[in-house]
């Protein structure tokens, strides 16, 4: 049977509750998403020639890893090697990885090296099951190699970052579902194969026992695995159309983007406001949720404006807020229209998210409750119970134009 992450690593997971994911590649050079290779039918040897023309010179990780400060982010997790199969790290496995371009650095190793001084932040890594570039993913017998040479080469890159890389937080894998939605990559699994995942955890339980496993696969976790996962929706929403509506009993962690694509997409100005990207953190959280907002970084190695600019804002928030939502537990009075809420140590957080008048009125607030104020404000507000629910005004003046949080004890 495989182990379950640490009682620390899993209490440090839930607790964090903000992190920032990082599609970063090849693709960044073409500027239209992470599936361009896929999407456009580019040719192996076409999608090589990007190799001698990735130099992200801008990159600079203690800047990155400040924003995430600044944006009151705990964690980062960034994609070590995408669907097209080209690693962001200087791997022993392939050729086709970024120390072989003109940049020649490790990204990973200099982002790993950045947390290391700063205690508030950690690194966790994105890893893709599938691949588009490696001769043995797809179920060729012309080829000469067999489904286990790509075994051997997936389970020796985990290997590699448990190993070389410090402390990592959480494995973020993604690319089991073609079995489902991708006919032309189903031989192999039609043949029965597997990407022997209690192998995979086995190498991160014994390597990272603190890390927690999150596999993308939009279906009930398997053994082994620590968080439920959705993408692009909050829990029991399926507006992306590949999420399960049902919620089990067990940590949850909701992806996002800020525009519309992971990876930089030129013709993507669609970015969602800091109001709407503070709402669905902090109805993750009433969940028992984490946030992992994305950014797609240039080809030149740095982060969007528009994105970095969001973050600031989020981070301002959350450094008046950030009580909360950190440390917080999915939230036992019901969420209404209006009105989300989380608690800690006996204490709700009554986040209003919107108002369609200007007293809101909350059903199943614990008997116990005797007052309520605002958050970090010394400002008691009255109530009275109406119709057997608690009755709060707030005067516009006193209300935040992201998210005001009130506290009841």
């Amino acid at each position: 049977m495989v182990k379950q992450v640490t009682k620390k690593g899993l209490q440090w997971f839930q607790d964090a509750r903000f992190g920032m994911f990082i599609h970063w590649g090849l693709y960044s050079l073409i500027g239209r998403g992470e599936w361009v290779m896929h999407n456009e039918k580019i040719p192996v040897p076409e999608y090589e020639k990007l190799l001698p023309q990735f130099n992200p010179v801008q990159f600079n990780a203690d800047e990155w890893i400040q924003l995430a400060v600044d944006a009151g982010q705990k964690y980062l997790v960034i994609t070590s090697r995408h669907h097209d199969g080209f690693s962001m790290y200087d791997t022993a496995l392939s050729d086709y990885k970024i120390t072989n371009t003109p940049f020649q650095r490790d990204p990973l190793a200099e982002l790993a090296d950045a947390c290391a001084k700063n205690d508030g932040i950690k690194l966790g890594f994105y890893v893709s099951l599938l691949d588009w570039h490696h001769p043995a993913y797809r179920f060729r017998e012309e080829n000469g190699l067999a489904w286990d040479d790509y075994i051997g080469f997936l389970h020796g890159q985990v290997h590699e970052l448990c190993s070389d890389y410090g402390e990592i937080c959480a494995f973020w894998f993604d690319g089991d579902w073609p079995r489902q939605s991708l006919s032309e990559e189903n031989a192999y699994f039609a043949a029965g194969g597997s990407f022997e995942y209690e192998k995979i955890y086995g190498i991160i339980r014994d390597l990272q026992p603190d890390a927690v496993i999150h596999n993308n696969r939009h279906d009930q976790p398997l053994p082994g695995e620590d968080v439920q996962g959705f993408e692009q929706d909050l829990p029991g929403d399926n507006t992306a159309g590949f999420n399960t509506t049902k919620i089990y009993d067990m940590p949850i962690e909701v992806c996002m983007t800020i525009n519309d694509n992971w990876g930089i997409h030129f013709d993507d100005h669609n970015h969602k406001s800091t109001q709407r990207l503070v709402n669905n953190l902090v109805r993750s959280a009433s969940m028992g949720g984490n946030y992992l907002l994305n950014v797609g970084p240039t080809a030149q190695g740095s982060i969007l404006p528009e994105h970095a600019r969001r973050l600031r804002q989020i981070g301002a928030w959350l450094k008046n807020h950030g009580e909360s939502v950190y440390g917080t537990r999915q939230g036992v009075i019901p969420s209404s229209r209006q009105t989300v809420s989380t608690h800690k140590d006996g204490v709700h957080y009554i986040h209003i998210l919107q108002y369609l008048s200007d007293c809101i009125r909350l059903e199943g607030v614990p008997p116990s409750i005797n007052s309520a104020e605002l958050l970090n404000e010394a400002k008691t507000l009255a109530t009275q119970s109406k119709d057997g629910k608690l009755e709060i005004c707030i005067a516009p003046e006193l209300r935040n134009p992201y998210d005001t949080v009130v506290v009841l004890r």
